[in-house]
Order: C-alpha cells, then structure tokens, then sequence
C-alpha cells in the first residue's frame, strides 16, 4: 500500500455543520452506486439483531445526541455486520471510499461496517496511516488557507488554546469523536469523525477526512487504540 497521498490536504478539514453552509465541505454530494465487495453476513433473529432505534437512538454524552432520522439514509450504509475474508489483522481499520464504508476488522472473518462520508472531488487520497490520538467532542482548527478562502467562517471561531479555531460542541463540524491519522511521525491533517449531518453520509463531501454519523463515530472509538492502523483503498481496490 503506498503512503497517504497528500494532495489537496491544505484545502483544510470538512466544516460541515455550521449553519453558513461553508466551503470545503459544502454539500458537493456523490451517492454511492454500488454495494460493498462484502457481503453482508445472514441476519441472525430480530431478537438478537440490534434495531437502528437502539443504534441510532438519543445519546447522553458531554453533550446530547440526537437520535438519528434513519429513513433520511441508504440502509446499506447503516452499522452492521459483515462477513470479511480481506489479509488485513484484526484491530485494522480499511476504508473503501468507492463504496462509502469504513470496515472494523474483527476476529474469525468478521467486520464491522460502517457507511462514511469522503472526500469530494479533488480530495481523494488512499494508502495507510496510523491513529495518532483520540479525542471526544474535539476543538476544530482549519487550516489558514481555508480561512483566507473563506472569510465568512471568522466569525464562527475564536482563540483556543493552540490557535484559531471552534470549541468542542453540539455544532462543531468534527462531531462526538475524532481519531487523529498520522503517517512517519507527521499529521496528516485527515481525521475520522463524527458529523453533525448524518444526511451526508454515503456521499462524497469531504475535503478528505472520514465521515460518520456520531452513533457509529462513538461506537467505532471505543473499539480502537492510539496506534490502530487505518488502511485507505483507492480507485479499484478490492475489500475482500
């Protein structure tokens, strides 16, 4: 797998969320047209399958979630679980941003899928990075080039303690949770996390970063560890 393709990274991090409907991720959005190269595993009983009530319900948290209006989203691209017969380990992390899903690999052929949000146009890249650092509900910092690119964006940031930027909150653009991709010791300035528009997902709207509706961010965090690491598939790749 070659090494993270930067290209287009200093066009900055996604901003969807704020009420001015801002630039990098501005809802350019591409549907995904075709399902994953993994086929979902045979459902088991409903009384052993979650419902996306229970998945996508309200959640408690520093801040509360709301709960997620699912008939507003592709059920493909709902948490579940799929078969996986891929060579990466379990504890990886492999993101097919052809098909919009981000698959947990699990023990005994086994995956957790997730649908995602990724880059539009111009902001693709592939390869393999590491999760540097976790953060709930984080700050947001775009990148000087974003804001000079977008000056209406001033007024929704103030200093922070390493820089301008938005607090951590119900309308930050980076959600409940980010996991931090790093490559040789650098950031990468791509993250995984939440989002405050779950309408979003299975499209491409990003400036590169992942995207997931905050249920699947909180619950993809407490499955990983500082050091997993996230494999990027490009244009072609096969999951399996």
């Amino acid at each position: 797998m070659s090494d993270v393709n930067r290209r287009s990274f200093l066009a900055g991090l996604p901003i969807a969320g704020l009420a001015l409907g801002l630039g990098a991720c501005s809802q350019t959005s591409t549907s995904a047209n075709r399902t994953s190269l993994m086929e979902p595993i045979t459902p088991a009983p409903l009384a052993a399958m979650p419902s996306n009530a229970s998945m996508y319900g309200p959640v408690q948290d520093r801040f509360p979630i709301a709960a997620v209006d699912t008939s507003n989203i592709n059920p493909v691209f709902l948490r579940r679980e799929v078969d996986y017969s891929g060579r990466e380990a379990p504890g990886t992390i492999v993101i097919d941003p052809s098909a919009h899903f981000l698959y947990y690999i699990m023990p005994g052929g086994r995956a957790m899928r997730y649908g995602v949000g990724v880059g539009k146009e111009g902001f693709a890249w592939s390869g393999s990075a590491t999760i540097n650092s976790k953060q709930e509900w984080p700050d947001w910092y775009p990148p000087k080039e974003m804001i000079a690119r977008r000056p209406d964006i001033k007024s929704q940031l103030t200093q922070l303690q390493s820089g301008i930027g938005m607090h951590g909150g119900p309308g930050n653009p980076l959600g409940a949770r980010a996991m931090y991709l790093w490559q040789n010791n650098k950031d990468t300035l791509y993250r995984i996390h939440g989002t405050v528009e779950p309408n979003t997902i299975g499209t491409n709207v990003s400036s590169g970063c992942i995207r997931m509706i905050n249920q699947d961010a909180i619950d993809l965090y407490s499955r990983v560890a500082v050091g997993t690491k996230v494999v990027v598939l490009g244009s072609g790749a096969k999951t399996s």
